[in-house]
């Protein structure tokens, strides 16, 4: 299907796809900041109703397959579990939307490369909503990392622990579902050290695992051919103050908690004085600078941009897909639907 291009000076028309909590989250923050979302879509016409009324969305579908096919909707925000991102995406792309979908990007490397592929041939956006990626103190780290103010990065650690729910039947502990503290939490970590190092040359991890056969927490070393060296943890069962940082043979940046949320950073010299302090208040959750960037994206026409581009959704993916390997975590969408194991 031919894609639909905004004229210049027209809104972009946001479609949302999926009415649970994360949802709310990034329509709340598209409504709060004038970004127009006209349409959402759920499995029940009650469900997606409720969700319109809500946030004061004109259309209301009862379908996943007819929120697509809306002709006004330009743009489609996945927001499913997991396990679903992959054929929603799919969904969309194929009705000629451009896709931001939530993270994970999908539940593996192979799933990720073929939305990749498929968003590039027909000359569409696809956006992993890793929301931290674009805050303005990560545009800031970047700027001084570019900088190389800190000298040459030795060690990047971050952690993103959580209490979550313990309810054996909850999607974060069901293997069915993409469960497990990797998938949900230790993206933020793991995509954080692409960010700043790249992909990593080998990759060492343990974790421990839940009852029902999920990790419950996972730690992974990251090696680089220079000696770099990036540290990750993540559990859904256990609460921290889940803190970054980034340390060079010029100095350091401690990133208060959480990390990952719009919050601030100091920079540091390797005496330990203070060069900076980075505080820029954000209005909402902070997840409409992932919007803009999408608009971005479309009005330029290109379907990549260099903060996140596919590829290194991909690759996050693949770092993942390795992490599972070692801590024997599988996933029905591991075998790929010709029966050949991604393994």
């Amino acid at each position: 299907m031919t894609k639909h291009s905004p004229a210049p000076g027209d809104p972009i028309r946001w479609g949302i796809l999926g009415t649970g909590f994360i949802a709310g989250l990034q329509t709340q923050d598209l409504v709060d900041n004038g970004f127009t979302v006209q349409a959402v879509g759920s499995r029940t016409l009650e469900s997606s109703r409720r969700f319109s009324e809500r946030f004061g969305i004109p259309s209301a579908h009862g379908s996943y397959e007819a929120l697509v096919a809306d002709p006004e909707v330009d743009v489609v925000y996945v927001a499913t579990p997991h396990t679903f991102h992959y054929t929603h995406t799919l969904l969309a792309l194929n009705a000629g939307k451009h896709v931001l979908v939530e993270k994970p990007f999908t539940v593996n490397a192979r799933e990720a490369q073929e939305l990749a592929a498929q968003a590039e041939a027909q000359g569409l956006v696809v956006l992993e909503a890793m929301w931290s990626r674009f805050l303005p103190h990560m545009a800031r780290l970047r700027e001084i990392i570019a900088e190389g103010s800190l000298g040459q990065i030795r060690k990047v650690t971050a952690s993103h622990n959580q209490n979550l729910p313990k309810d054996p039947a909850h999607r974060l502990n069901d293997p069915a579902l993409g469960g497990g503290a990797l998938l949900d939490l230790g993206v933020y970590p793991v995509s954080f050290v692409f960010d700043v190092l790249g992909a990593p040359d080998s990759i060492r991890a343990s974790a421990a695992m839940t009852a029902t056969g999920v990790d419950r927490q996972t730690a992974a070393i990251f090696e680089y051919p220079d000696g770099q060296q990036a540290i990750v943890d993540c559990a859904l069962d256990t609460a921290s103050n889940n803190r970054a940082a980034i340390i060079g043979t010029d100095g350091w940046i401690d990133i208060e908690p959480t990390w990952y949320n719009p919050t601030p950073f100091t920079r540091y010299d390797n005496q330990g004085n203070v060069l900076e302090r980075f505080d820029q208040p954000v209005t909402g959750r902070g997840m409409q600078y992932q919007a803009a960037e999408m608009e971005r994206l479309i009005r330029a026409g290109v379907t990549a941009g260099t903060v996140l581009p596919p590829s290194e959704s991909v690759a996050v993916m693949a770092a993942m897909d390795e992490i599972r390997r070692q801590i024997g975590l599988t996933y029905d969408a591991d075998t790929a639907r010709d029966g050949s194991s991604n393994e």
